[in-house]
Order: structure tokens, then sequence, then C-alpha cells
């Protein structure tokens, strides 16, 4: 046996003669091997008979990324109602109006309603929690909140309208302020911003329609309050109690 370029001859045991698709050489067939490289999940053979100095190993980077199994699912899962989440539950009260120059639509109204349907309200409205005519502290300085307004008639019109008209002049001016206890009916007990429609007269709106009739009992008492407004709102929001 003797060697011949990279392949051996041997008189008892011949072998074939190749060369290499790489480097050209002459070795023997037997010592040739395919070269495989990944293609997707799997090696495919090039076709290439190469020697072992030329043989690549297949390319990771050229291998499918195999993404795991997803974990098992939980029993009674709790996910996020992203369908809820991302639905826009505004609707428009009025046909859409277009800027003329711009045109682009200008709703003209606009509800917002909630989850169950309902129109949402434009102001709160509900009980008013931690709030007490005894609470109301007088103002020091030339104002005092506190004094009684001499409420000689209150009336109810049937809607959520209640008209005080008093024995003398009461000093209000529009969204003063009261607090009002003592009803017949208590749901137009509460505290209130004021429409003054008079010297000696001024209405207030309740959350609820209130009986038509006469309010006013032995135990009324109307006085002056400073409770305070939530931001950008010129009155008390309506409640009752």
């Amino acid at each position: 046996m003797r060697p011949h370029g990279r392949a051996r001859v041997s008189a008892r045991n011949p072998r074939a003669f190749a060369i290499c698709d790489r480097c050209g050489f002459l070795y023997n067939h037997v010592n040739l091997k395919w070269q495989f490289d990944w293609r997707g999940s799997t090696l495919q053979n090039l076709r290439f008979l190469v020697c072992n100095r030329c043989y690549d190993t297949p390319q990771e980077q050229l291998r499918a990324i195999i993404v795991p199994a997803d974990p098992t699912p939980i029993i009674n899962a709790r996910v996020e109602p992203y369908s809820v989440d991302e639905t826009d539950y505004r609707t428009a009260s009025a046909p859409t109006v277009y800027d003329p120059i711009t045109g682009i639509p200008i709703p003209p109204a606009v509800n917002i309603v909630t989850q169950d349907g309902n129109n949402a309200t434009t102001q709160v409205i509900g009980n008013p929690n931690g709030l007490e005519q005894g609470a109301v502290m007088p103002l020091v300085g030339t104002v005092t909140y506190g004094a009684k307004i001499p409420a000689l008639s209150v009336i109810s019109n049937g809607t959520t309208t209640v008209s005080v008209t008093c024995s003398s002049a009461h000093g209000l001016s529009n969204n003063s302020q009261v607090s009002i206890e003592g009803l017949s009916i208590n749901n137009a007990d509460g505290f209130y911003s004021v429409t003054v429609t008079s010297a000696t007269a001024f209405t207030y709106s309740t959350y609820s329609a209130i009986p038509s009739g006469s309010l006013l009992t032995n135990t009324t008492n109307i006085i002056t309050a400073l409770v305070g407004l939530p931001y950008n709102y010129a009155q008390i929001p309506q409640t009752g109690p």
C-alpha cells in the first residue's frame, strides 16, 4: 500500500478514488461523506461529497426555532376581559355635525353609557355622606355661614324643583349654598346650590321628583352653608338622603 495524493492504494484491497467537491484533492471514495445543513427543523443533504477537512458542521442559525409547548392551563382561570376593556361606551345622542372647513365630525352631544347600558349622570348623585348641619362651621370674617334662612313656605311642584319663600330678604345669590333639614319629605333634605328668583324667594333642584305640596314643618331648618365643590363644578352635585 502506498499513498497517492491523499488517497491510499493497495493491490490487496483496492478502493475507488474520488475528488472532494470542495478542495479538489484526491481521496478514497470511502473516506468522503455527504455535507448536511439545517433546513427548517430537519437536516438536508446538500449532495456534496467532501473530505473531513472540508466538512462544515451544520449551522445552528439556519435551524428553525422550536417553540416549547404552552404551559398546562389552570382550572377556573380568571383572565383580563380585553374585549370589555377595549370597548368604547360613548354614544352620540344627536346626528354628527361636520366642520365646514376641515370636514372633521363634531358630535353635538355625547352621552357616556355604562357597561350595563345606562346613561351615566352628568353630575355625581346619591346620599350626602358625612354632611350634617351641625358640622357647618361659621366663617370668621364679614360673612357668616350657618345663618338661618327665614322660610315662610317650602313648596314642591311635583318635579325635582322645590320653591322656598322667605318672610324677609334672604341675602342669597345664584349658586349660594344652603343646608336643608326637617322637611316633610326626606328626599328634599340635603345640601343644595340655589337659584334666586327674587329677594325673598329661591329654588333648588333635588335628585328625584318630590310629590307636589307643602314641605314645611315645625322642625324645618334652612341655613347658609359652604361645603365646597368638586373640580369644574359650579353647583353642589344634586344629592338627597
